[in-house]
């Protein structure tokens, strides 16, 4: 057993005294190994399966949109609808890297990457968002020239079904399948997909309107104004993205709730044998979360016991929070080390 020489922080909190040695284990001690959450390596291929297949359904639906966009496009001369082609191919290339991504982040660990593979996703999620940014300022930059150059729109009713079409595709793929399964499975990448065919959906229905104002008051300028008028909704969407995907790459902490859940599971040990515990942290990686802290116990347990105090431990925090990588570390309890705590 290693000894560390670490003082207690706020966070190692005494336990009462209680008659007798309880169950090292604690509340939940005597449950299976493989029960739901446990982080069982079935489940986790199953879920990469998944998430593969989603991506492959915002790459297909991307194509067909691109395709039916830009003809109607030419045809009518609306630089929306042009500006939403490019804006629908900056989908697509999205959803190519989301689906590369996915298949990347669920190869094991290896020689080079001993922590796996998972940070890919959130490297995609920054990607993502600034092709969203891009496209963004694609849209203002051609809305501002047709502004100048004036603008001339025919085939406006043809605009108007393909927009529509476009927004209820994007909605459904967005929100009945995208999102739902990156929330099942935590995907940065597939929630960063379905942010961006949802920022889709709001140009497309915003084109859509502006073709309605055109048609009806023959003022061609709706077009251009719109499409900037939305362009600028991309732009927030993208930097809430980048900042998202940013914090996970720099190690940023779990949110207060997961870290409260940790603390909670913990304390749920303590007794006469887990006096505390301190130096709890916890970060992200893609899917997973990795999470380490330092449990004080009875000094006066042997190696196989304080072991199988952790193996509980680590097991608990696992089922409160799935897909998580737990390390404990044991430390004895000295008194003269731990007064207080």
């Amino acid at each position: 057993m290693d000894r560390d020489d670490a003082r207690p922080d706020p966070e190692a909190a005494p336990a009462a005294a209680a008659p007798g040695r309880p169950d090292p284990g604690g509340p939940g001690a005597d449950q299976p190994a493989g029960r739901p959450g446990s982080g069982a390596p079935v489940d986790a291929r199953l879920d990469h399966r998944l998430k593969a297949r989603t991506a492959a359904v915002s790459i297909a639906s991307n194509a067909m949109l691109i395709a039916l966009k830009l003809v109607v496009g030419i045809l009518s001369g609306s630089i929306a609808i042009v500006s939403e082609a490019l804006h629908s191919g900056s989908d697509l290339v999205a959803a190519l890297i989301a689906f590369w991504s996915v298949r990347q982040a669920a190869q094991p660990p290896d020689e080079r990457h001993h922590y796996g593979h998972e940070k890919v996703e959130n490297v995609s999620g920054a990607v993502e968002a600034m092709l969203i940014i891009a496209a963004a300022g694609v849209i203002v930059f051609e809305g501002v020239m047709k502004i100048v150059e004036g603008p001339t729109i025919d085939f406006v009713w043809l605009g108007i079904a393909v927009m529509l079409v476009s927004g209820v595709v994007n909605l459904v793929v967005s929100t009945r399948i995208l999102y739902p399964v990156a929330r099942r499975t935590e995907s940065a990448a597939l929630e960063a997909d379905a942010a961006h065919l949802l920022t889709d959906v709001y140009t497309s229905f915003g084109v859509a309107g502006g073709l309605v104002l055109v048609e009806v008051t023959g003022w061609a300028y709706f077009d251009p104004l719109i499409a900037i008028a939305v362009a600028v909704l991309i732009i927030k969407t993208g930097y809430r993205l980048v900042v998202q995907s940013t914090r996970v790459l720099l190690d940023e902490t779990l949110p207060e709730r997961e870290l409260a859940e940790i603390r909670s599971c913990v304390s749920e040990h303590r007794g006469d044998i887990i006096a505390g515990y301190h130096k709890l942290r916890a970060r992200r990686a893609g899917s997973r979360r990795h999470v380490d802290l330092h449990v004080v116990v009875d000094e006066g347990l042997t190696v196989g016991e304080a072991h199988e105090v952790a193996e509980h431990i680590e097991e608990d925090i696992r089922t409160c929070l799935p897909n998580t990588d737990v390390l404990v570390h044991i430390e004895p309890r000295a008194p003269e080390r731990y007064e207080g705590g």
